[in-house]
C-alpha cells in the first residue's frame, strides 16, 4: 500500500466516522407529534427559534453542534422553529425574538435563554433538561 492511498483511506476512515455525530447533531423541523411524543417519553428536549439572517442564530449552531454531539447529550431531542415563518409557534411557545432557545425536561420547561452565545451557558442551559 503506497502513501496516498494510505492517506486516502485514513480520510474516508474518518469521515465515515464523524457521519453519526453530523447527524445526531442535526434538528428536525419542529413537529407537534414528535414534541408530543418526545415529551411524554421523558426525552430532553430543545427547541432552537431561529432566523436565517439572525448572526446570533449563526453563532448558536455551532455551539448546539458541538454539545450535542457530547455523549452527555446523546438523548436529546432538538426541534427548529423559524423565527420568521412559524408565528404560530411563537405565540405557543412565548417567543418574541430570534435566537430563543428553549429546554424542556419531558413536559415541564426547564430553561430558556435568548440571545446567548457563550458556550459555558448555553451548555448549562442544555444541562437544565437532563
Amino acid at each position: 500500500m503506497n502513501r496516498r492511498s494510505l492517506l486516502a483511506s485514513f480520510a474516508v476512515a474518518a469521515l465515515l466516522a464523524a457521519t453519526p455525530i453530523v447527524l445526531a447533531a442535526e434538528s428536525k423541523p419542529f413537529d407537534q407529534k414528535a414534541f408530543e411524543a418526545a415529551q411524554s417519553a421523558g426525552k430532553p428536549i430543545l427547541l432552537d427559534v431561529n432566523a436565517p439572517w439572525c448572526p446570533v442564530c449563526k453563532a448558536q449552531a455551532p455551539i448546539l453542534a458541538k454539545l450535542k454531539a457530547e455523549p452527555r447529550f446523546k438523548d436529546m431531542v432538538s426541534f427548529k422553529i423559524d423565527f420568521d415563518s412559524q408565528k404560530d409557534l411563537l405565540r405557543t411557545f412565548n417567543v418574541q425574538k430570534q435566537s430563543t432557545l428553549i429546554v424542556f425536561k419531558g413536559k415541564q420547561e426547564a430553561g430558556r435563554s435568548t440571545g446567548d452565545t457563550n458556550p459555558a451557558s448555553i451548555e448549562a442551559l442544555l444541562g437544565k433538561a437532563i
